[in-house]
């Protein structure tokens, strides 16, 4: 866990990865505002959620989906679930090796192609990956079980690898040769892409597309700090968000980069 101050006050925060960057900047923004310590807890949100089912101490969950947290509400864990970010599903793939969205599927369908995904269950990420191949069995039948049966779960399940320390998990993974494609976050592409300049970054096709939900829920009982840090999120967060490439539902869209 990361502590990002020192106060009396604490609210402890669950939160898919793929939000790490944007809102470690919000809890330093809060925390100087406000005085309040947050502490962090990042992964990949199946894996929070069950934690938080299994008795975790977490008083805030922001997951990439809004399955996640709606479990915890239904179950009486947690308050009403709010929709604060949404992100979206692209195609990371090492240099030189010729995708382009009029050609992504049949690149993923190669059998001399290593395609990477997340872990389905554990990490909101795999089921998205899984969603999108759900959709190319609408455009060629029968592909669901093929990309299905070559995906390479490389990351966010119960058993995967820790992320490389200060690196993005997904262009460390391609780079290192674990997979040619991968399927991650547009937000974990762009900056897999920052740190190897020669990844590219494909856009899905419009038949393709898959778009993320990111929920946020304040856990039954938490203290009122956890309710300040979440409004926080839903306001000035928003920004800070946008920043970082997610659409920030609560801000104008005309003020969105």
């Amino acid at each position: 866990m990361t502590k990002h101050a020192h106060s009396a006050e604490l609210v402890r925060l669950y939160a898919a990865g793929s939000l790490r960057e944007a809102l470690d900047d919000t809890a330093k923004a809060f925390e100087g505002a406000s005085g309040i310590t947050v502490e962090t807890k990042y992964g990949p949100s199946g894996l929070l959620k069950d934690a938080i089912t299994g008795g975790a101490a977490a008083d805030v969950f922001a997951s990439a989906n809004m399955e996640h947290p709606r479990a915890l509400a239904h179950a009486g864990k947690s308050g009403p679930v709010v929709l604060f970010a949404r992100n979206k599903l692209c195609a990371l793939v090492r240099p030189s090796l010729a995708v382009d969205p009029t050609n992504l599927l049949d690149r993923m369908l190669d059998p001399g192609i290593k395609l990477g995904t997340s872990t389905p269950k554990s990490d909101p990420s795999g089921d998205y990956a899984w969603e999108l191949f759900a959709k190319a069995d609408k455009l060629r039948s029968g592909v669901q079980a093929v990309l299905a049966g070559k995906a390479l779960q490389l990351m966010g399940g119960p058993s995967s690898p820790p992320a490389p320390a200060n690196r993005v998990i997904y262009g460390a993974l391609v780079a290192g040769g674990k997979a040619d494609i991968f399927l991650a976050y547009c937000t974990g592409a762009r900056a897999a892409q920052r740190e190897n300049p020669g990844q590219q970054i494909v856009q899905l096709p419009d038949a393709l597309a898959v778009g993320a939900d990111y929920g946020l829920t304040v856990m039954s009982g938490a203290p009122p700090a956890a309710y300040r840090f979440a409004m926080f999120i839903l306001a000035d967060g928003q920004r800070i968000l946008a920043d970082y490439g997610f659409a920030a539902p609560n801000l104008p869209a005309a003020s969105i980069p």
